[in-house]
């Protein structure tokens, strides 16, 4: 009788850590705990149980994005793992977005994804000559080519091809990439302000759906 008992209640001087994470995007419909955050316990069997406790369930009809309050999960772990210790070291809320794979799949996906390369590719372009047209590179190119050799320039000197062949160059250290090689271990400029933007998103998201009281929360 007594064994019986002993297995059927926790370690009550066992600890949860919990990691959670800002933003997490799901493939399943399913939301658990393991997939917004990371755990550790010193007992398996308290670790495993707080790990497949199901938080959300996304509705094929409902929204896809969901906040969740780590106040709830420390509840719905409570509630399963009683008189266990829970420490909190992550983030105070997750942003959760269900995205269906099979959906961004296809023909129409190919075709965003050209349209955008395109846009960048002559978007880029046209700002480079603007500024180029803005400055007068010509006129400056033709003065420097005058004062070093003293004659008119063409307009199609080395000059011009040096510049245009510095300018490729400076681009592609600037941005760290050659095709699909990275020259060097260091984030990428793109890298760092898509960082900086995602993180804002996050929080902007989070702070909205708070106010809103669309938050997953306890109580």
């Amino acid at each position: 009788m007594s064994a019986n008992n002993s297995s059927s209640h926790f370690n009550e001087n066992a600890t949860i850590y919990i990691k959670a994470e800002q933003n997490v995007e799901m493939q399943s419909a399913d939301v658990c705990v393991k997939d917004i955050a990371r755990l550790s316990c010193s007992d398996m069997h308290i670790l495993a149980k707080a790990k497949a406790i199901r938080l959300l369930h996304f509705k094929e009809d409902g929204p896809k994005r969901q906040v969740i309050s780590l106040l709830k999960v420390i509840e719905e772990i409570e509630k399963a793992c009683p008189g266990v210790q829970i420490q909190s070291i992550g983030e105070a809320a997750v942003m959760v977005e269900y995205i269906n794979v099979e959906r961004h799949k296809g023909f129409v996906q190919t075709v965003k994804l050209v349209f955008v390369a395109m846009v960048s590719f002559f978007g880029t372009a046209f700002t480079i000559m603007a500024f180029h047209n803005d400055i007068g590179i010509n006129d400056v190119f033709t003065k420097i080519y005058e004062m070093v050799t003293g004659y008119q320039g063409d307009g199609y000197g080395i000059l011009e091809l040096s510049y245009s062949v510095g300018l490729a160059i400076g681009i592609t250290v600037f941005f760290n990439h050659i095709g699909g090689r990275r020259i060097t271990r260091d984030p990428t400029p793109i890298e760092v302000e898509m960082r900086v933007y995602e993180d804002d998103v996050n929080k902007a998201l989070i702070e909205t759906a708070d106010r809103e009281g669309k938050t997953i929360d306890v109580g």
